[in-house]
């Protein structure tokens, strides 16, 4: 009756016992359960398996307890294609028995990317384009051997790409360890058509004045108006008649016949 009585007499007191006895319970239960799954105090190391094939780096793994997962696939030319490049986390390093491993595979085949993706099969990749734009363009692919040579042309734009000797075409891929050849215009087209326009207006500016002939101008204004019809042809000035030789007094008369006389009109 006593217990009883206490229960009776004190029932808030009671429940509040009896919960906070249930919530030490239930974590003391959680933190085994979780102590148990995490493998709480064991550890593993990590074997070391870079610079190793794919194949030697999965068995090694395998036999220590760990699983394994392919992160990535990179290309690189100093690396023998299959091998591991890197491996996360790195050897040494003390994990819990069997995490997974992620391991980054040296392509067997270089990465191939699309240089220009507009549909247009038929056209080069990157023609028009700013050459400055396009060697961007090849560092953020990764493209390490990129060359440029001027070719005659109006703008600095790209003409053509080469990749291993062959011009590349829009929506054509190209492995990233090509070599690149990026013809670029030099602008000296745009030089050569002014000349030639200042020729022509040269050209014409003489003729209109006659003087075809005459050696070329030091400057000609390309914004002037140097057509025939607007050039102002000098009036000939009119000519004066030629002046009868007059003979030298040195040079020797010649006789002239003498006339009869008239006969007199009175005979004496």
């Amino acid at each position: 009756m006593g217990r009883r009585g206490l229960i009776a007499r004190h029932p808030v007191i009671f429940n509040i016992v009896v919960i906070a006895v249930i919530a030490v319970t239930g974590l003391y239960m959680v933190f085994l359960a979780l102590a148990i799954f995490t493998k709480h105090g064991e550890s593993d190391k990590v074997p070391d398996v870079e610079n190793m094939t794919y194949t030697r780096a999965l068995e090694l793994l395998h036999e220590n307890g760990f699983r394994v997962d392919i992160r990535d696939s990179v290309y690189r030319d100093d690396v023998k294609p299959g091998l591991v490049i890197e491996q996360f986390p790195k050897a040494n390093s003390a994990v819990k028995p069997g995490r997974k491993i992620f391991l980054y595979i040296n392509a067997v085949h270089p990465k191939e990317v699309v240089l220009d993706d507009v549909n247009h099969p038929t056209e080069y990749a990157m023609k028009g384009i700013s050459y400055r734009t396009a060697l961007a363009k090849f560092e953020e692919l990764g493209f390490k051997n990129v060359r440029v040579v001027k070719v005659l042309g109006a703008t600095d734009r790209v003409v053509k790409v080469l990749a291993n000797g062959r011009p590349v075409r829009k929506m054509q891929r190209v492995p990233v360890n090509a070599q690149i050849v990026l013809e670029v215009a030099d602008g000296r087209l745009a030089d050569l058509r002014d000349s030639l326009q200042n020729e022509e207006l040269r050209r014409s500016y003489m003729e209109g004045n006659g003087e075809a002939d005459m050696p070329y101008p030091h400057y000609v204004d390309p914004d002037a108006d140097y057509s025939a019809a607007s050039v102002e042809t000098p009036s000939e000035a009119p000519s004066e008649p030629a002046e009868s030789p007059t003979p030298s007094a040195s040079t020797p008369s010649e006789p002239q016949p003498e006339e009869p006389e008239a006969p007199s009109q009175y005979l004496e």
